[in-house]
């Protein structure tokens, strides 16, 4: 059996997440569907990064075991084929042969994700961004942001309920950056809870806003309890970037 990685890109609005759900449309479910239908036999796919409902993602993962041999001088000509076969918001990027123990969730190294927002009503942007029409202090945002890089204990940015056997992440950047109209929070880490990064926004948004101080802030990173933790930035400003695993070049 030979192991590869699948490269997707996806608009997430239509979806109710990426890892296969019962009776509700995913990510997973569409790709398994297509590669169904072009290869002629069933291929299990396991997941890199899981992203939730009306998550967006420019770079995620599957792998797949199969027998069957993928001739990559047509690798090109099926990734067509397999795109054709797909919904417009899901692509295929590439496919890319590894070693048969590479795992695509286990062997990533870091995972980036970017949260935008606009101030100013845009029809363009109203499924990729989160309309915030409220005045922001951008330095204090990017002192809170600092906050980050020196913290590792994130139960209290993590939505109740996770089975984790750690609530550690180690966060390597984390910035707020404005131009042309938006403002976007970068941040990559080597993992990520579930609900974390909108956990992070919507209460640094709070700082921003002069609603709740930067020592305020410090408390909830310290306190692992989230009651005080705003989750309510919507899915549709959140995107997985980019996973990087140190096998091969990822783009």
């Amino acid at each position: 059996m030979a192991r590869y990685f699948l490269e997707v890109a996806y608009k997430g609005t239509a979806y109710a997440g990426f890892q296969i759900q019962q009776n509700a449309n995913t990510i997973q479910a569409e790709v398994e569907k297509a590669l169904h239908t072009y290869f002629r036999t069933s291929l299990a796919l396991t997941g890199s990064s899981r992203t939730d409902a009306g998550v967006h993602a420019q770079q995620n993962y599957f792998h797949f075991d199969t027998a069957i041999v993928i001739d990559f001088t047509k690798a090109t000509k099926a990734i067509y084929h397999l795109n054709a076969i797909l919904p417009l918001d899901i692509v295929i990027v590439r496919i890319i042969s590894v070693a048969e123990n590479a795992h695509c969730r286990f062997d990533a190294v870091s995972r980036s994700y970017t949260y935008t927002l606009y101030d100013h009503k845009n029809p363009f942007l109203a499924d990729a961004a989160y309309y915030y029409p409220y005045p922001l202090d951008v330095e204090v945002l990017n002192v809170a942001a600092s906050m980050l890089l020196t913290h590792t204990a994130y139960q209290s940015f993590a939505k109740k309920n996770i089975q984790v056997f750690t609530y550690n992440c180690i966060i390597t950047q984390s910035r707020w950056l404005q131009q042309n109209n938006t403002l976007t929070f970068e941040v990559t880490g080597n993992r990520f809870l579930r609900g974390m990064v909108r956990g992070l926004v919507g209460t640094m948004l709070l700082v921003g806003r002069g609603k709740c101080s930067l020592s305020d802030f410090q408390l909830i990173l310290d306190s692992e309890d989230s009651s005080k933790t705003d989750f309510s930035a919507p899915a549709k400003g959140l995107k997985l970037m980019k996973v990087l695993y140190p096998s091969f070049e990822t783009r």
